[in-house]
């Protein structure tokens, strides 16, 4: 039986150039999807990714790609055949010859909400047809620990191990290994040059990743993408600058990185001006690196990172591992006027490789429209078949569920373009013959 799900109005009267936006993508869905199968033919998915999107009515952006995602168990039921059909494909496509699949998860045993994401994605690829175990690289873990979970399931985890060029747990080292750890802690010695398929390879891990290097390929995708329809890329694309070396502790960078933020907000503001837009700006601050909404902070002048108190400075010095902060994306913020049941909400759109799987929301209600929802407090709806975006409905206007979440998709699957574009560069691959 489905679950019940809501689905958030657009809450403000600035919806007209986003309504102009969905009907031109129901108007070019043809031309759209063509352009889409070229481009990952050229340049490979990633085996998944999570995309967050805010929803401003006058601007559809992504603000953060995870390509570590964990919110599997967030996913409505009714779409797991998505979610297993595409994950039959991409794991086909990384390793033709794969009987089996090794998971590699966070060093988490106590939190539940991971947990439940591991034993979901454990579930799908099982049920496209593949052995599945998973390897924990949890130092203090000599013999399997299984794990009772709130749903009534259970998860064994194994110790990993390695034989030679590759990794497995105790009879089981096959073709594909599957990363669900974002390797903030850094790049694990016995991950290191495995003749196995690593999904996604090390040097996607926050240990090397840069989110300022997302959005610069995410800018030339767009802006290949909207000449394609001939749009305007602003609609589509935030303003992403990198700031750095910060030191908040010590207070070392921080008038560079005020002036980052007066930067980008004048910049806004111009960009305000020549679409008749009514707001305010502002700005996100956030680490050019690691996940969990960790060091960030939304901020409307120079004043605001000048003043910040020692808990304020302390919040913002240190990511997860508790490494700390020394780079930092200074990007336009884009206000959310999704809500539910008075709540302000964003979508968050999760892919196996090129395939949009399914949708749900991420709803706070002790926040504002140009807060960061990623906060302890969030909860999350899921989004059924019938909203999921995956198939619009033409026949509805084009502010309709099923085409909003499908304008949705095709902005996640950019940034998953984007991210495609970073693996490529990073082995070395991405060429001009490569150029959008």
């Amino acid at each position: 039986m489905s679950l019940t799900t809501q689905v958030p109005h657009l809450k403000t009267a600035l919806k007209g150039p986003l309504l102009e936006l969905e009907k031109h993508f129901l108007d070019n869905r043809a031309q759209i999807e063509s352009w889409f199968r070229k481009q990952f033919k050229n340049t490979p998915a990633p085996f998944y990714a999570s995309v967050d999107l805010r929803n401003a009515g006058y601007k559809l952006a992504p603000v953060d790609t995870n390509l570590f995602p964990a919110g599997f168990n967030n996913l409505h039921p009714d779409l797991r055949s998505l979610a297993v059909h595409a994950a039959q494909t991409a794991v086909t496509q990384a390793c033709p010859i794969a009987d089996g699949v090794l998971i590699i998860p966070e060093n988490h045993t106590r939190n539940t909400y991971y947990l439940e994401n591991l034993y979901s994605l454990k579930e799908i690829i099982e049920a496209a047809g593949y052995e599945v175990h998973i390897g924990s690289l949890m130092a203090d873990l000599t013999e399997p620990m299984q794990i009772d979970l709130p749903s009534g399931n259970q998860l064994l985890l194994k110790p990993i191990e390695r034989k030679d060029d590759r990794v497995g747990v105790e009879g089981f080292f096959p073709c594909a290994v599957l990363l669900n750890n974002d390797l903030s802690g850094g790049r694990p010695e016995i991950l290191e040059n495995i003749e196995q398929t690593l999904l996604p390879p090390l040097e996607l891990g926050w240990a090397d990743r840069y989110k300022t290097e997302h959005f610069a390929h995410y800018s030339v995708v767009t802006k290949a993408f909207a000449e394609m329809l001939g749009l305007d890329p602003w609609l589509i694309n935030p303003t992403s600058i990198s700031c750095g070396p910060i030191n908040f502790k010590e207070r070392t960078g921080l008038e560079e990185l005020a002036g980052t933020v007066n930067k980008v907000l004048e910049q806004t503001q111009k960009d305000y001006d020549a679409h008749n837009i009514a707001c305010k700006p502002f700005v996100i601050v956030k680490s050019d690196s690691g996940t969990y909404g960790m060091a960030i902070m939304s901020v409307n002048s120079a004043d605001d990172v000048l003043n910040l108190n020692r808990k304020q400075r302390n919040k913002m010095a240190s990511v997860k591992e508790g490494l700390q902060v020394e780079q930092m994306l200074v990007q336009e913020g884009v206000y959310t006027y999704e809500k539910m049941d008075d709540a302000v909400a964003e979508p968050v759109v999760y892919m196996i490789g090129s395939q949009v799987i399914g949708s749900f929301y991420r709803v706070h209600t002790g926040k504002t429209a140009t807060d960061n929802l990623n906060s302890p407090g969030m909860h999350f709806e899921p989004l059924s078949f019938a909203e999921s975006g995956v198939v619009p409905d033409e026949t509805q206007n084009p502010d309709a569920s099923p085409n909003r979440f499908y304008a949705y998709g095709v902005i996640a699957r950019l940034a998953l373009l984007a991210a495609a574009r970073e693996i490529a560069e990073a082995k070395g691959s991405l060429t001009q013959i490569d150029a959008i």
